[in-house]
């Protein structure tokens, strides 16, 4: 069966770190295209981070530049996004895409 099942949010102070992961089934991460995206209130789905099967090359949003890190573990088959200096406007769900499948998200509360 092909999923990926998030994991890793909740409420995070800001300034502080978020360390979300992807674990992946059915698939291989190493062998796709492997994208976080994330969802806050009332606006639509954006992409995060993508990390891309050939080099692993990566690529992230403009807002995250700088302060975030997409990687992977092949041995785990998991997907990781780490987040720095979390912002209010980093609340969101955020969910994992590869081989054509989402997850179900998982909610990060940025909040003091």
């Amino acid at each position: 069966q092909v999923q990926v099942v998030e994991s890793g949010g909740g409420l995070v102070q800001p300034g502080g770190f978020l360390r979300l992961s992807c674990t992946a089934s059915g698939f291989s991460v190493n062998r796709h295209i492997m994208g976080w995206y994330r969802q806050a209130p009332g606006k639509e789905r954006e992409l995060v981070a993508q990390i891309r099967e050939l080099r692993s090359g990566t690529v992230y949003a403009d807002s995250v530049k700088g302060r975030c890190l997409i990687s992977r573990d092949n041995d785990k088959n998991v997907v990781y996004l780490q987040l720095l200096t979390v912002k209010q406007e980093d609340t969101a769900v955020y969910y994992c895409n590869g081989f054509g499948t989402w997850g179900q998200g998982t909610q990060v509360i940025v909040s003091s």
